[in-house]
Order: structure tokens, then sequence, then C-alpha cells
């Protein structure tokens, strides 16, 4: 069974919590960081010292860090994968992991794998046993839908954003019109309290294009099979 390790700071990562409780079988722990940081920080090792972070959460096999500094975060990284991590997953995108450089240096001394996202709904397929694992219940959006009397009638989620943005999703998609089913979907998707960026083309924006593809290829197969 997969264990995961959730670095939160403030809001963020709460709701990875509790999707894992509610749609998985894996485990979960975590730590926290505060809210607030320095912009810049001139020796991160001893800021992390002084958190007192729990080393057996960063041992889990996945950790998952909403540290979202680029000072911070190739701290953590390294203290994972001392810890024996298997993999690293940074939501946030590349500006907030810290320097490239640095952090393939610790995933090629300690061969830990390191996934970098901007949004968690954008994780896929992976040549990481432990990332497929994650990804075989969250990541990027997969569903199944049943079409009765050219309504949705019901939606399954095979695969959903780690968010919980989805499954919800999925509840208020029943009883919609099929055509109008995937724009809807997108619809749904930005309004639900997801931590996502908004106001760019990515961010929110891109997770309902993607929440609005799967609905289609589901509606798709769904027609295929009947």
């Amino acid at each position: 069974m997969l264990s995961i390790g959730v670095v939160t700071r403030g809001k963020y990562g709460m709701r990875l919590l509790d999707t894992i409780t509610r749609y998985t079988d894996f485990t979960s722990a975590s730590v926290s960081i505060p809210t607030i940081l320095p912009k810049f920080i001139d020796d991160p090792a001893l800021l992390v010292n002084e958190l007192g972070l729990n080393e057996d959460v960063l041992s889990s096999d996945l950790i998952i860090t909403y540290s979202l500094h680029p000072d911070i975060t190739p701290e953590i990284v390294l203290r994972a994968a001392r810890a024996g991590s298997e993999a690293v997953l940074i939501p946030g995108g590349r500006s907030r992991a810290g320097d490239p450089g640095q952090l393939r240096r610790i995933s090629e001394q300690y061969h830990i794998k390191l996934v970098i996202e901007d949004i968690c709904c954008e994780i896929g397929d992976n040549t990481n046993s432990t990332i497929n694992e994650f990804n075989s219940i969250l990541g990027s959006p997969l569903l199944e839908v049943r079409v009765d009397d050219g309504m949705i009638s019901d939606v399954r989620v095979i695969r959903g954003a780690p968010c919980g943005s989805t499954w919800w999703m999925a509840e208020q998609l029943k009883g919609v019109l099929v055509n109008e089913a995937p724009a809807k979907a997108g619809l749904l998707i930005q309004q639900y309290p997801c931590r996502a960026v908004r106001g760019t083309l990515g961010g929110i924006h891109r997770s309902a294009q993607l929440h609005k593809k799967a609905v289609e290829d589901a509606i798709k197969k769904e027609r295929l099979v009947r």
C-alpha cells in the first residue's frame, strides 16, 4: 500500500489529505510549515531544522510538498531523499520549485523521482512506479458515464483531481443533457473552491479544460459501447 507524506502550508495540502482519506486506500501523514515565510532565505537548512519536521513522514513512499517556496522546497526534497522516499511531487510550478540544477543533482545522487506540475490534475503516467500507483486513482481526470434518454444518468470517477473537484463535479452532472455536459463540467470545476491559480490561462482554467475533455471522452466511449 502506498504511503504518502504531505507537506502542508496553511490551506495548501489540506484538501489532498481529505481526498486521500475519502477516495483511496493509501495511507497518509503530514507535516506543516509556516504560512508566512521570508521571501529570500539565506540558509534553508537552518530554517528547516528549526521547523523540526518529522522524518518518519518524510520517509513515506511519495512526498507531496506544498512548500511553494524556491528556497525551502529543495531542502525538503533533499531531506525526503535522505530519509528514503522514492518520489516527490511538487505542485505549484517550476518558479516555486527552486533551482533546477540543485533538484536534478539531488534526484541523480539519491535516485529519487521528482515531478513538478503547475496543477495536480495534470499528473499522468510516468516511468516511476510510485508516481503511477498514485496516478491510478489521483491525477488527470478519467471518467465513465452512463447516458439515458439524452441525459447523464451516472458518472463514475476512475481517476480524479487530488483536490477532490472531480468527484464533486461528477455528482452535479447527473441529470444534465448530454450535449451540455462537457461545458457544464468545465464550469463546475471553476466553481469548486480549488487552490489553483485564477485569472490566467493556466491554473483553474487548465483544470476546467482537462475535465471538459474527460467528460467528452467518456461520452464518446459510452456511445461506442452502446
